[in-house]
């Protein structure tokens, strides 16, 4: 049986739109659709209920922000992510939207690479947050279930050790797991004789970005710069980690250079894609990233902190040449 799709409800009364938003989100997404607020809220009730609604705001009889305070006052749909569609793009309208509880907005004529990605980024927090509820419901029942309290802690210290390991705020595997996870690696290659690559990565003026549009949007830029890393990464092998501040990490097991060097232009596509604006930036009107990658095969003796310190030379190398850049070392070390 095929695993279960996401559902999106599209609330729009301009056929218009509705039919550029169905054949973009189709091929990935279940659709339903509603012409109005009162279709809206019923659809919006049903079981299952969907997992993401993208609203306009702009509808007669019942506009986009009454039908959110209705969705936000149910018990049933209260916990669905709304992300407006506006074209409106006023910040007063914006952080109106936002204080009844819109999870974002997508702003017409749409953009096919930012709709998807924000979509997509909503439904990632979505799941996370549910992932969240079952692991505090699963610690509700240990604690009422569970007779041997050593049984108990064992699980616990599972669930802790896990928690430890990611990130707060983006939800990728923090620097704690990012050591690990390299000596790991480490000590692997020194036993197979295989590569080993690290691509080291900073948001480019992200001070500036933090300075002009405030610490809220800084940390939203860095949870989608995350996520888009993140699913940038086509093999289980492989790790994204969050390195500290604005910068980034990538381990990958078994690479060489060449392969490295692809996958280093993957993430930055991949941030470049996101089309978050940055108009503070020195490199791009968007938020970009710079990249430095390095290639190792260790032998007995050696530390990761060679890949580490050559990975960030180059990243210093990519800021100095004018960022939004990757730079590689020509070959292996």
């Amino acid at each position: 049986m095929g695993q279960r799709r996401d559902t999106i409800l599209i609330v729009d009364d301009e056929r218009f739109n509705l039919n550029i938003l169905q054949d973009l989100l189709d091929p990935q997404y279940d659709i339903m659709v509603a012409k109005n607020g009162s279709q809206a809220l019923k659809r919006a009730a049903a079981s299952p209920p969907p997992d993401l609604i993208l609203l306009d705001i702009m509808m007669p009889a019942m506009d986009g922000y009454e039908v959110l305070e209705r969705l936000k006052a149910d018990n049933r749909t209260k916990e669905i992510p709304v992300i407006f569609i506006t074209a409106m793009g006023d910040s007063i309208e914006e952080a109106k939207g936002l204080e009844l509880g819109a999870a974002d907005y997508i702003i017409k004529p749409f953009s096919p690479p930012v709709v998807t990605a924000r979509i997509r980024t909503q439904l990632n927090l979505k799941w996370s947050l549910e992932r969240e509820r079952q692991l505090n419901r699963k610690l509700s029942q240990l604690n009422d279930t569970l007779a041997d309290k050593n049984e108990k802690l064992h699980e616990f210290n599972v669930i802790l050790k896990n928690m430890a390991s990611y990130d707060g705020l983006t939800g990728i595997p923090n620097r704690r797991r990012f050591d690990e996870f390299l000596d790991q690696e480490w000590q692997r290659s020194i036993r197979n004789r295989t590569p080993i690559s690290l691509i080291m990565m900073d948001i480019d003026f992200f001070k500036f970005y933090n300075d002009n549009y405030g610490h809220a949007a800084g940390d939203e830029c860095l949870k989608q710069v995350a996520q888009a890393l993140f699913q940038s990464i086509e093999r289980k092998v492989d790790m994204v980690a969050r390195y500290g501040g604005e910068e980034f990490a990538c381990v990958l097991p078994e690479t060489d250079a060449t392969g490295a060097k692809l996958v280093g232009q993957r993430l930055r596509s991949a941030v470049v894609s996101l089309h978050l604006p940055h108009e503070h930036s020195e490199a791009e009107t968007m938020v970009t990233i710079s990249l430095g990658a390095a290639t190792m095969t260790p032998e007995h003796g050696n530390d990761p902190e060679m890949l580490i310190k050559k990975a960030d030379e180059k990243l210093y190398q990519a800021k100095k040449e004018g960022r939004n850049r990757l730079v590689c070392a020509i070959s292996d070390i």
